[in-house]
């Protein structure tokens, strides 16, 4: 099952870790930590970011919809309930 993130990209919903928003000193570590290792996907096509995804494989993609949105998506596939 794949999710939207916008602007007519996809990740694989059965890999993602979590969905973050940005602004917080750890994460901007974590950004640039990804940058370095080449596992930062910007996929905000130039608007802002919204959010990041952390993924298994420790890729973490840039999204422009609100973690809130992107969870909201996950719960209408039936991937994001609590088991």
């Amino acid at each position: 099952m794949f999710l939207s993130i916008g602007h007519d990209n996809f990740v694989n919903s059965r890999k993602i870790i979590s969905i973050l928003r940005p602004g917080s000193a750890p994460l901007r570590k974590l950004k640039e930590q990804a940058k370095e290792a080449g596992k930062l996907v910007d996929a905000t096509a130039g608007k802002p970011t919204r959010s990041f995804i952390l993924m298994e494989n420790g890729m973490l993609i840039q999204s422009v919809n609100t973690p809130a949105t992107l969870a909201a998506r996950l719960e209408n596939t039936g991937i994001g309930e609590t088991q």
